[in-house]
C-alpha cells in the first residue's frame, strides 16, 4: 500500500484563490513527475460566476484559470503535456483555437477535443482540463529539470493545434487519433470497424516513430458517437494487442472533429524516460495489468500500472455478481461505481485516497450535487482532481460512469 511517510512519495494537493474552487475536487494534485489539473470552466474566480461573452471569452477564462493554477505551483503553460477540451458546439473550435494557441510559447501540448451533451454549468460553452509535467517530483524525490520530448511523424495525421506525442519522465501522452488517412488528411471511407483500424494504425505509426509498440499502451479512452458500436470496437481493438489488453473507457459524445465516428486517446508507458534520466531497457520495466473478482468482468484490464501511476478502466454501476445495473437512482449508482473502483484499487493494495484524478460522465449533469454527497464520503484526505461532463448515453443505460488514475508509489519493477 502507498504509505505516507518520509520514505514514500507523497501526493501534493493544492488550491489557489486565483482560480475557481470546487468543494468536491482539488485544483491541482501532483504525484511523482506529473500534476493533474481539475477541469476548468469559464468562471471568474472573484465572483464564482460565468464570464460575460461567448466562446472566445469563455475559452480565455478557462485557460486563464489553468494558467493561474499552474503558475501558483511555480510552473508555466509550456509545462503542459496534455489538454482535454470539451465544447458544446463543434463549430466553435475555430475560435477556441485562435485563443488557445496564444497561451503557449513552446511546442503545443497533445490534445483531445470532443463535443459533449452538457457541462456542469448550464451557461458553459467549454471546459478544459490539463496534465502538466512536474520535474521537481513530490517528496521525498529530489527536484530534477526533466525535459519534455515532443515528436511528430509525417506518416500520421498532423494537427496544427497539437503535437502528436509528448513524453515526460516514464509516460508518453498521444493526441487523440481520428480515423484520418495521413496522405489525404481526410476521414477514411468505411464503417466503424474500418475507422477503428485506422485510428489504431495511426497510433501504431506514431509509436513506431519513437521506438514504441502498441503493447506499451497503458490506457485508451475511446470517444464514440454511437453507443451501439462498442462491441464491434472491442472486437477490433483487442486484436491489436498481444501481451495484455490496456485499461479502457468508452465515452459517448455528440460530435467529433471532421465528422469521425470515433477517436482514441492513448497513454503510453515510456521506459526510456526523458533527459536527464538515463535510458532504460523498456523490456525491463514491467507493466502490471490485472483484474479483480470483486469488480464487473470486462473484455480489457481493470487496472494497468506502470512506473508511478496506475490507470483504472471506466466503471459502471454494475453488480459484479449479476453484471446488471444496480437498482435505484443516481445515489445508488454512484455508490456502486465507487465500490467497484474501491474493489479494484484494494486488489492492488491501494486505498481510495491514493487516487489523483477522477473522470465522471453523467446522463444528467444536474445530478452532480447528489453524486457529490456520495462521492466525497469515499475519501478521508484531500479530494482528487476531477473532470465532469454530461453525456447523452452511457453503456448499459447507466446514469453514471467513472474512471480514475491512482498514485503508485511502489512503482513497477525494476524501479
Amino acid at each position: 500500500m502507498c504509505l505516507r511517510d518520509r520514505n514514500h512519495i507523497i501526493k501534493s494537493s493544492r488550491n489557489t484563490k486565483n482560480a475557481p474552487k470546487n468543494s468536491a475536487s482539488t485544483q491541482s494534485v501532483a504525484f511523482s513527475h506529473y500534476n493533474n489539473i481539475s477541469a476548468q470552466l469559464a468562471l471568474d474566480p472573484n465572483t464564482g460566476k460565468m464570464v460575460i461573452g461567448g466562446i472566445k471569452e469563455q475559452t480565455t477564462q478557462c485557460l486563464n484559470n489553468i494558467k493561474a493554477i499552474v503558475e501558483k505551483i511555480d510552473h508555466t503553460m509550456d509545462d503542459v503535456v496534455k489538454l482535454h477540451v470539451f465544447v458544446k458546439d463543434i463549430s466553435s473550435i475555430k475560435i477556441v483555437n485562435e485563443v488557445y494557441k496564444t497561451f503557449f510559447n513552446d511546442i503545443l501540448p497533445t490534445r483531445t477535443v470532443a463535443v459533449v451533451a452538457s457541462l456542469p454549468d448550464n451557461d458553459a460553452l467549454i471546459q478544459i482540463d490539463a496534465l502538466i509535467s512536474n520535474g521537481e517530483g513530490t517528496a521525498p524525490q529530489q527536484p530534477c529539470a526533466l525535459i519534455k520530448v515532443s515528436s511528430n511523424t509525417d506518416n500520421a495525421p498532423n494537427d496544427k493545434m497539437a503535437t502528436q506525442t509528448v513524453a515526460f519522465s516514464h509516460y508518453n501522452n498521444l493526441s487523440a487519433q481520428l480515423p484520418i488517412d495521413f496522405k489525404t488528411n481526410e476521414i477514411i471511407t468505411g464503417d466503424i470497424k474500418a475507422q477503428v483500424k485506422q485510428c489504431l494504425y495511426n497510433i501504431n505509426t506514431i509509436l513506431n516513430s519513437i521506438d514504441h509498440v502498441l503493447d506499451d499502451v497503458v490506457k485508451t479512452t475511446i470517444y464514440i458517437k454511437n453507443i451501439n458500436d462498442i462491441n464491434m470496437i472491442n472486437d477490433v481493438c483487442n486484436t491489436f494487442f498481444d501481451d495484455y489488453i490496456p485499461a479502457r473507457t468508452f465515452i459517448v459524445v455528440e460530435d467529433l472533429p471532421a465528422g469521425a465516428l470515433l477517436q482514441i486517446d492513448t497513454v503510453v508507458s515510456h521506459g526510456d524516460g526523458t533527459p536527464p534520466q538515463l535510458p532504460e531497457d523498456s523490456r525491463l520495466l514491467v507493466i502490471e495489468a490485472g483484474n479483480s473478482v470483486n469488480a464487473p468482468v470486462v473484455p480489457y484490464s481493470h487496472t494497468v500500472a506502470f512506473s508511478h501511476y496506475n490507470h483504472i478502466s471506466g466503471q459502471l454501476p454494475l453488480d459484479p455478481k449479476t453484471l446488471t445495473v444496480v437498482d435505484g437512482y443516481i445515489q445508488a449508482q454512484t455508490k456502486q461505481c465507487l465500490n467497484n473502483i474501491k474493489a479494484i484499487i484494494e486488489s492492488v493494495d491501494h486505498v481510495m485516497d491514493d487516487i489523483v484524478k477522477v473522470n465522471i460522465q453523467l446522463k444528467n449533469a444536474l445530478d452532480i450535487d447528489l453524486v457529490d454527497e456520495i462521492y466525497t464520503s469515499f475519501f478521508k484526505e484531500a479530494l482528487p482532481a476531477r473532470t465532469v461532463i454530461g453525456v447523452s448515453a452511457i453503456p448499459m443505460d447507466a446514469l453514471i460512469q467513472m474512471d480514475v488514475v491512482v498514485s503508485n508509489c511502489e512503482s513497477t519493477s525494476p524501479q
